[in-house]
């Protein structure tokens, strides 16, 4: 039942060489280990175990005061759902898909085979209403009783199917040369456009943290991922950087396997770390991570790019001292807190300049109640975008790429729209109205070439034919001989309007 709190000192810059490092100590019992003023870890580093309360002997780091928000480029265009969604796939993003698009259409089927822009915005559109609706199948969205009847407005059944065979987003011809040195070659120049709109977009607050996330799909490719503590247990994994207040995806690496620009001997996890917050160093922020990548190394390098660092770290690191590993504790920077017997959790903190216990029965430090409130950022930003998500099956790796691609684009328009214009709504609402705003050009387009076609039509079907009527607003595919004189359209006695008898008086005054 009792709660022991304890504070240990590392001098980050003050670490031994190897040559310097003295024979290890001998072991000694379990209770002079709390006393011991100080101690040296297996790599070197010095410990010094300070009494709680006490302001550590360390200059704290000028904390970054902004909150998050639109960067001063985007908060002066961003004025409608739409906007705020092009600022991540920009229109150049969706030529490119196009053009790859086309092309495939034109080696696999004929040249006749084409996609307009308005068109593609049309088919993520309907991507992101089939991500609210949640229907079992693809056909289901296009069926009268369960389907949304925005999506057949949009785009035929047959249609949208055509499109996403040929989806591609990258040139064929190239692609075999960029294999090579990268396995991401197949979607490689739209993501790293994407990723580039997501970090000039937005300015981070002072709060980042920092984790993995596991996209769903079991498409064969040589960097799929099992990870048995997630939901869905196979996936392409991303590390991703995320704004912890907004949940704004900041910056997200794939995963491919083993990285050759890795400088050797550094950790995977600490060069990650640096490449996700290196649009963002330099200002007096703070990281948070958990045990895979928080380390002392990694806290020295964030804090001489004037950076802190909070975050869980595993006991069996050898840079930690030997008393972590042999009592029940909780380790922060730098502070030992034992809640309960038999658990050891270990938390490093280059944040805190004193270490305070709550005047409460568990005395918990703030070094953990702040990491407990800091640790959920990418874990929620993650689960606001299951639960809205375009995902769908596929045998292709590059279209889940691009499912995961249009759910974070979706979330970070939702950040941005709701910070620049002030409008606070659900995120479902959102959605349905940027899908709207998105297939607004391609159905106009449709529109108007319907009406041209009908324009077009004979006023009379031609001498003893008949057309089929083509209203259908009372009738079944009646015969019809005449055109309405507003849409052009056959219409058959039954779909047509009776007109009360009137004198030309009283037409004409009507008229005027």
């Amino acid at each position: 039942g009792k709660t022991y709190t304890f504070v240990f000192i590392a001098h980050i810059s003050n670490l031994i060489t190897d040559e310097e490092i003295s024979p290890p100590p001998e072991k000694r019992g379990r209770l002079e280990t709390h006393t011991a003023p100080t101690e040296m870890a297996k790599d070197g580093t010095i410990w010094h175990k300070e009494q709680v309360g006490r302001p550590l002997h360390h200059s704290p780091v000028e904390g970054y005061t902004a909150e998050g928000e639109p960067t001063a480029s985007v908060r002066s265009t961003v004025s409608t759902r739409l906007q705020s969604f092009l600022c991540f796939l920009t229109l150049d993003m969706l030529r490119t898909i196009r053009d790859c698009t086309v092309q495939h259409g034109h080696q696999t089927e004929d040249d006749s085979w084409f996609m307009a822009l308005p068109e593609l915005m049309g088919f993520i559109a309907i991507l992101l209403v089939r991500g609210v609706i949640k229907l079992p199948s693809m056909h289901d969205a296009w069926s009268a009783k369960m389907g949304n009847p925005l999506i057949s407005k949009i785009m035929a059944r047959n249609r949208f199917k055509d499109i996403m065979r040929h989806l591609r987003f990258d040139y064929k011809g190239t692609r075999m040369e960029q294999v090579g040195t990268d396995k991401f070659a197949a979607i490689s120049n739209v993501w790293g456009s994407f990723v580039a709109n997501c970090i000039k977009s937005f300015n981070p607050g002072r709060y980042i943290t920092i984790d993995k996330q596991l996209f769903p799909t079991k498409t064969r490719c040589c960097f799929l991922q099992y990870i048995a503590t997630k939901p869905d247990k196979f996936g392409i994994k991303f590390w991703v950087a995320c704004d912890l207040k907004s949940k704004y995806v900041c910056n997200i690496i794939p995963y491919l396997g083993k990285d050759p620009s890795r400088p050797m001997g550094e950790r995977l996890s600490e060069n990650v770390v640096m490449k996700l917050m290196e649009p963002f160093l330099d200002k007096g922020r703070n990281v948070t991570t958990d045990n895979f990548f928080t380390s002392v190394s990694l806290a020295r390098q964030l804090l001489s790019r004037k950076t802190t660092l909070l975050g869980t770290v595993n006991k069996i690191r050898r840079e930690l001292p030997e008393s972590v590993r042999c009592i029940w504790v909780l380790c922060s920077t730098l502070t030992v807190y034992a809640p309960k017997r038999k658990k050891t959790v270990c938390i490093l903190s280059s944040m805190h300049s004193v270490v305070e216990t709550e005047d409460t029965k568990k005395k918990k430090p703030n070094t953990v109640t702040d990491y407990n409130s800091m640790k959920c950022g990418v874990d929620v930003m993650d689960q606001m975008v299951r639960e809205y998500s375009v995902r769908s099956g596929t045998r292709r790796w590059p279209v889940g790429v691009f499912y995961n691609m249009i759910d974070i684009a979706a979330l970070n328009a939702y950040v941005l729209y709701q910070a620049c214009t002030g409008v606070k709504e659900r995120r479902v609402d959102f959605l349905v109205e940027l899908a709207s705003e998105l297939a607004q050009a391609h159905m106009g387009a449709e529109k108007s070439k319907k009406d041209n076609h009908l324009r077009q039509q004979p006023p009379t079907p031609g001498k003893g034919k008949r057309a089929m009527c083509q209203v259908n607003c009372r009738c079944k595919n009646n015969h019809a001989t005449v055109r309405c004189v507003d849409c052009y359209k056959y219409t058959c006695g039954k779909c047509r309007m009776e007109i009360p008898w009137q004198c030309q008086v009283c037409a004409d005054n009507v008229v005027g």
